[in-house]
């Protein structure tokens, strides 16, 4: 099994490879049926709470890969082997390798599918020499969650982590597991919490409560770059100077 940047690739085959994958997961992966591609997407608890996000990725002929962060790695197989059942789905370490950059795509990368601004993905036998990047400084600008950090196990709702903004779950998929919490969530309710970008001034741990004016919970403080961090806020204390460790924040 390959792991690269901390990510874990596993490849699946089978003739009911896709439409086990479809039944599962919080977006459509029916677009991979024509040729190559690349989706994110989630799996969720039955109660709507997320497990994983991964990306399922068609390059050539019927394998599919899934790239997940390799510290949910061994569970989410662990829950991935117990869906399967009977389905004609093998799933096995693959020796690819995965490669993020910017700029102009090489030959075989794939977009990013959250945002223009992560720039690509390349699956190959070698990862490529690539200039670095400040990926937390992308992800604070545009607001995007990362495995293990903003997206915490049996914790963290999909939809108030920002999925339908970055393309992350389809509402007219049909069924999945979690399916009919995060349909609720999107049609009979108002999202009172959520992740946000706020300015700071000093730094606090990742993890750190945030306090309102009133002293009271507001949230708690995540990934923070060049003046700014994602936090995870109640809209309705999010008003003001916040407070969290050493740091004070404002929504932005």
């Amino acid at each position: 099994m390959r792991m690269t940047h901390d990510r874990t690739i596993w490849s699946l085959t089978g003739k009911d490879a896709l439409t086990f994958l479809q039944g599962l997961v919080s977006n459509d992966l029916r677009v991979l049926e024509g040729g190559p591609g690349i989706v994110w997407t989630a799996l969720l608890t039955p109660q709507g709470k997320y497990l994983a996000d991964f990306f399922v990725v068609r390059r050539a002929g019927d394998e599919l890969l899934v790239d997940v962060a390799s510290p949910l790695a061994a569970d989410t197989l662990r829950r991935l082997t117990m869906y399967r059942l009977r389905a004609d789905v093998q799933i096995a370490p693959s020796d690819l390798t995965v490669t993020r950059g910017l700029g102009e795509r090489p030959a075989g990368a794939l977009p990013d599918p959250r945002h223009p601004a992560l720039g690509w993905r390349l699956y190959s036998c070698e990862p490529m020499a690539v200039p670095a990047v400040d990926w937390d400084a992308i992800r604070v600008a545009n607001l995007i969650p990362e495995s293990g950090i903003e997206l915490v196990p049996d914790d963290s709702y999909i939809l108030e982590a920002g999925f339908e903004r970055l393309h992350g779950v389809d509402f007219r998929k049909g069924c999945y597991v979690g399916q009919e919490v995060t349909a609720r969530m999107k049609h009979k309710t108002e999202l009172r919490k959520g992740l946000v970008r706020v300015r700071i001034e000093g730094t606090a741990p990742v993890g750190s409560d945030i306090l309102g004016t009133d002293g009271k919970p507001a949230g708690t403080l995540f990934t923070q770059s060049g003046g700014f961090a994602i936090a995870y806020l109640r809209h309705d204390r999010a008003q003001g100077e916040l407070r969290a460790s050493q740091a004070r924040l404002w929504a932005d």
